[in-house]
């Protein structure tokens, strides 16, 4: 015994697509007169929230001297081993500050933990967010690339001890 089938016989117009070319136009047209919502970077520049976690420093007291007292906490936390640290000792009030210190900007995460852990509020992370250059040496920051003066980073400084402060209750 033969089964028969079942065919539908397409017309003219479901056999060109025109309804689902028709749709697609009609949608192209309705979007083409919307206001444009893409950023034309470098003209216009993002400003970044307080919030974002851009590229880390190194603070800088008023007096020219690092905030960091080289207690390699931060170097410990780092999940992606960016930082690197090595001390020397300082006639100053405190016993060692850091002799060099380096981020490897082509390995950090950008987490802030760094911030977090250091208990000295030396490491910040900034709302600098470019983060290009030609080679891989120079995304290397070392310490005098990173300091930054306190002034600057008052801002996010300010953020940070409101947003832990639950921690120091």
């Amino acid at each position: 015994m033969k089964v028969r089938r079942m065919e539908k016989r397409l017309s003219l117009m479901e056999k060109l697509a025109i309804p689902e070319i028709l749709k697609g136009l009609s949608i192209t047209f309705r979007n083409m007169f919307r206001p444009k919502v893409t950023r034309q970077y470098p003209e216009e520049r993002y400003e970044a929230p307080i919030a974002l976690k851009g590229q880390p420093l190194l603070v800088e007291n008023e007096d020219g001297t690092p905030r960091c007292v080289a207690c390699s906490m931060c170097e410990v936390v780092c999940p992606a081993m960016a930082i690197t640290i090595k001390a020397e000792e300082t006639e100053r009030y405190i016993e060692r500050e850091p002799e060099e210190f380096s981020i490897d900007m082509l390995r950090c995460i950008l987490c802030g933990l760094c911030e977090e852990v250091c208990p000295k509020e030396a490491i910040i992370m900034s709302d600098r967010y470019e983060l290009a250059n030609f080679t891989r040496e120079s995304l290397v920051f070392h310490k005098d690339r990173l300091m930054t003066p306190i002034k600057e980073l008052e801002g996010r400084i300010r953020f940070t001890k409101e947003k832990f402060d639950k921690w120091h209750r």
